[in-house]
């Protein structure tokens, strides 16, 4: 049975990685010349390749058992993405990063999100693996004790206030966190290439985001 390994791929070789974002539009054109457009997908899923990073036989070995425990396309796992792993756009995370929910005097449970752009259509993308111990959260501006005051599942990114601390009615709830992107191998076979005696190589080795 399919699963998902709460394991982290290696990150020196994801930091030399390639890939970003991908969305689905369905784009129909009228007699008029006209275009009429349509989201297929309301979330973006991120694909990647990790070829780039393996320059090493090291590396390789790293990558070839990381792939067989997955099974291949078999099992899901952690990504970091070099590009977009941190609530803020810049420096280390804050606990005034992202809105993520209002307080209505009973609601104990917020799901992490991260807000892209603000002037016409801003997107909300779920954050369901951030990284334990990395999430801070503020209430009406004010920073929040982990443990004390809430948790946070770092399994499904849902934060959780604790009795004596859920947020006011009104009250603006907002969090700081890095986080890992949900993936699998899209391949089930590795095609490796030991021709150069002290290093390997693996043309390609494509990975897509999942939901866990």
């Amino acid at each position: 049975m399919a699963a998902f390994h709460e394991v982290l791929f290696p990150l020196d070789i994801a930091l030399r990685s390639a890939g970003g974002p991908e969305r689905r539009t369905e784009i129909v054109t009228l007699g008029s010349g006209r275009e009429e457009r349509n989201a297929r997908w309301a979330h973006s899923r991120r694909k990647y390749d990790a070829g780039y990073g393996v320059k090493t036989f090291s590396a390789l070995s790293a990558v070839v058992a990381f792939f067989e425990e997955r099974r291949g396309r078999l099992h899901g796992f952690r990504w970091r993405d070099r590009l977009d792993h941190s609530s803020a756009a810049t420096g280390p995370p804050a606990p005034l990063d992202q809105v993520i929910g209002t307080g209505d005097g009973a609601t104990t449970t917020f799901a992490l999100v991260k807000t892209y752009g603000g002037v016409h259509a801003p997107y909300r993308r779920p954050i369901e693996k951030p990284v334990a111990g990395s999430v801070r959260v503020a209430v009406d501006g004010v920073t929040q004790a982990e443990g004390t005051a809430f948790a946070c599942d770092p399994t499904s990114g849902i934060v959780t206030f604790l009795a004596g601390h859920v947020p006011a009615s009104g009250a603006a709830i907002t969090a700081g966190f890095l986080f890992d992107v949900p993936v699998r191998f899209d391949t089930d076979y590795l095609e490796i290439d030991v021709s150069a005696f002290e290093a390997g190589a693996i043309p390609t080795i494509p990975l897509i985001e999942i939901r866990p």
